[in-house]
């Protein structure tokens, strides 16, 4: 089922953000499981619960807590999702992605996406970053695209081109930063899978020979529906656990090794995110 808001659904929840503040923020940051530590250190900030905001989707996932959080962050005045809302949770696309269109209606112009991903890449290892420069969108190929339904024209194409999803800018600013502060930092394509199950070892050698490097079940549709508002985005994601490809593996994946690695990944995700912040 689709959920088709309108103007005055996004209207309504703008006008009960701006209550709480009157601060205009200039970038939208979207922090992923076990990454919303990251919302620390933001200063002066206002919380705003998502129960509080009409149209909000509930973040139901251990990890997640269900704020956004609007203050200043070097400098800069920034609107950070403290957990997001997933597919698989039940949502519909729609839902999923109103946060970006939220931040659309409050004129931000860039997001940073972040995610807890798993390494197709035999050379990647747990605790490690990759910037996403493409995606394969396979939750998309098979019908479930936010983009579907009838198109807002005063928002986006109806047929919007994804040879730039991941600005080049902003990638390179990355890349700058993590080499200056020493921090090793991957640049890869990122598959997004509905989930919620982890991946079979059958399915993550298929992943690797078709040219994944990381795997996850969100930021893709985030892209997407930024990118047809004409925000300019950038994409991290935080490498929690290696991908099992092998059957009867003495070892198997789990959301609490997910969250465990979250904690080494944030002190580096934040100096890398804070770097390319300070820089705009």
């Amino acid at each position: 089922m689709q959920m088709n808001y309108t103007h005055t659904d996004y209207e309504q929840a703008v006008k009960v953000i701006r209550a709480k503040t009157t601060m205009q923020p200039v970038v939208g940051l979207v922090l992923g499981s076990g990454l919303g530590g990251l919302a620390d250190q933001i200063q002066d900030g206002v919380a705003i619960p998502y129960h509080d905001i009409p149209g909000w989707p509930q973040s139901t996932v251990v990890g997640h807590s269900g704020k956004l959080v609007i203050g200043y962050l070097e400098g800069k005045i920034v609107v950070a999702q403290q957990g997001r809302a997933h597919f698989y949770e039940g949502y519909t696309m729609q839902q999923v992605t109103f946060p970006m269109r939220i931040m659309h209606f409050m004129g931000v112009k860039k997001v940073i996406l972040t995610n807890a991903a798993g390494g197709v890449n035999k050379s990647y290892h747990t605790g490690d970053l990759m910037l996403l420069n493409d995606h394969i969108n396979f939750v998309g190929m098979v019908g479930n695209n936010p983009l579907m339904g009838p198109n807002d024209d005063s928002i986006g194409p109806r047929f919007l081109g994804m040879a730039h999803t991941y600005d080049a800018d902003l990638r390179n600013t990355a890349k700058q930063v993590a080499k200056a502060e020493g921090i090793q930092l991957h640049e890869g394509v990122y598959a997004c899978l509905s989930g919620p199950n982890f991946e079979t070892p059958a399915e993550i050698r298929m992943l690797r020979a078709i040219g994944a490097d990381a795997v996850g079940m969100s930021t893709v549709h985030e892209a997407l529906v930024a990118r047809h508002a004409g925000m300019s985005v950038m994409a991290c994601s935080g490498i929690t656990n290696e991908c099992i490809d092998q059957v009867d593996a003495e070892v198997e994946t789990n959301h609490e090794e997910v969250l465990d690695a979250g904690k080494i990944l944030v002190p580096k995700l934040t100096v890398i995110l804070q770097g390319v912040i300070r820089s705009l």
